[in-house]
């Protein structure tokens, strides 16, 4: 038996050919509580960078992509209208990112359109979106458990019952909200004034521990689920749902080291949506690498108005919506246990060194095989203060100086999320 087998050759530079128009991407989920409702608009680039893959990329869900990794789409004109007379108009508020002028709701047995005038007077139009149904989040709720491949931790369930209309198939996203605690913050900084590096013979400035000016302790960082994480009871006997998991956190996750909030929101999808969204899925985990630059496979429920035919990318959907915040502690579950590692809290140690440096235009200028002194690193915003330098601290140190320090990402926790409180958080 001979086994044989062809492979073309893929002319890479035919995916960006001259004249091509990269296509409009459209990206919404319209939804039945009254909030200010999102349009997203770009561009699908016809530029493939094998490197930093600056290509459209529709697998990603909606809204939670880097914006400079795809052309935003500025300029345009983007209203919402329904069958019962409603219209609400939209205002861009970021590049590409179209905010409602006022917050409103969309209506269970109301059709809607959305309408789209691009700055190059192109009109385009959804296809008829309506609220397929609604479901109601009875309980939300954190439970310790194992994960399929034996890692300890939280799972976060969710359970719900049917109100009205068609609630066969489900989407599920979630915003989680942590407080950062930085490890090594202290009451006192560094200050450091009048800085000439090449000043001569040695360099110019004024350093001083003074109180800090800003809070930076406590922090709280908020980041939105990136999965497409789908359900349907279709063709099922019981319509409620019992444990459905939308999260697992393990034990060592940064996140749930001191206190932890979860945002859940239920949505109810259209047969329509699920299938797109069920279709995006398998594409973003298939092991072929050009499925992911082949926005093509799939089409949105977006098209000219004017018939002219056009690939248009993304998806606009109605969703019915019921949302559920739940909040815990890690000890509510870890009791008397270590706390996780701090995030690069394997960096997080006491260090000294010279407070100056030999000026940078000194004709013998050079490394004096210390570690970077205090006022460089000062300069450059990479230390925070602990405390006046004694041996006890660090021990055998090769070049002391008068000061320990640790770096800034454990003594200043604005480098990992805001020092302002969420307006929705609570202790205990």
């Amino acid at each position: 038996m001979v086994l044989c087998a062809c492979l073309d050759e893929l002319e890479i530079e035919t995916l960006g050919e001259e004249g091509q128009t990269p296509s409009l991407v459209v990206e919404a989920g319209l939804t039945d509580e009254v909030i200010t409702q999102k349009v997203y608009l770009s561009r699908s680039s016809l530029h493939l960078d094998l490197e930093t893959d600056t290509i459209y990329n529709p697998y990603i869900p909606l809204g939670s992509r880097p914006l400079d990794s795809v052309d935003m789409e500025g300029g345009a004109t983007v209203r919402v209208i329904g069958d019962n007379g409603a219209e609400f108009s939209f205002t861009e508020d970021d590049e590409g990112i179209y905010l409602s002028n006022q917050q409103f709701a969309l209506e269970m047995g109301v059709s809607y359109i959305l309408e789209i005038e691009t700055s190059s007077g192109v009109e385009y139009e959804s296809d008829p979106l309506i609220v397929p149904g609604k479901s109601q989040l009875t309980n939300v709720y954190a439970e310790r458990a194992i994960s399929d491949n034996g890692e300890e931790g939280i799972a976060i369930y969710a359970d719900s019952e049917p109100q009205q209309g068609n609630t066969q198939f489900y989407k599920y996203v979630y915003e989680e909200t942590y407080k950062i605690v930085a490890p090594y913050w202290q009451k006192d900084d560094f200050r450091l004034t009048n800085y000439d590096p090449c000043a001569l013979p040695v360099p110019t400035y004024t350093l001083e521990i003074v109180p800090r000016e800003i809070q930076n302790k406590v922090c709280y960082n908020t980041i939105s689920s990136t999965t497409i994480d789908q359900l349907s009871t279709a063709g099922l006997p019981e319509s409620n749902i019992s444990g459905k998991l939308v999260r697992f956190i393990g034990k060592d996750n940064f996140v749930i080291s001191h206190r932890y909030s979860i945002l859940v929101q239920q949505q109810v999808q259209s047969a329509d949506a699920y299938s797109f969204y069920e279709t995006l899925n398998s594409f973003s985990q298939s092991d072929n690498v050009f499925s992911q630059i082949q926005p093509g496979a799939i089409y949105a429920n977006v098209h000219r108005k004017d018939g002219t035919s056009e690939n248009v990318l993304g998806y606009v959907e109605a969703l019915g919506v019921s949302d559920w915040r739940l909040f815990f502690n890690f000890d509510d579950f870890f009791p008397e246990e270590d706390l996780p590692q701090y995030a690069f809290g394997f960096n997080c140690g006491l260090y000294t060194s010279p407070e100056s440096h030999g000026s940078y235009c000194s004709p013998d200028a050079g490394s004096d095989g210390c570690p970077q002194s205090v006022i460089e690193q000062v300069n450059l915003g990479l230390i925070c203060y602990y405390e006046d330098y004694y041996e006890g601290l660090v021990p055998n140190a090769s070049c002391p100086g008068p000061y320990i320090f640790v770096p800034r990402i454990c003594g200043d926790c604005t480098l990992l999320g805001s020092n302002v409180e969420p307006d929705f958080w609570v202790e205990e």
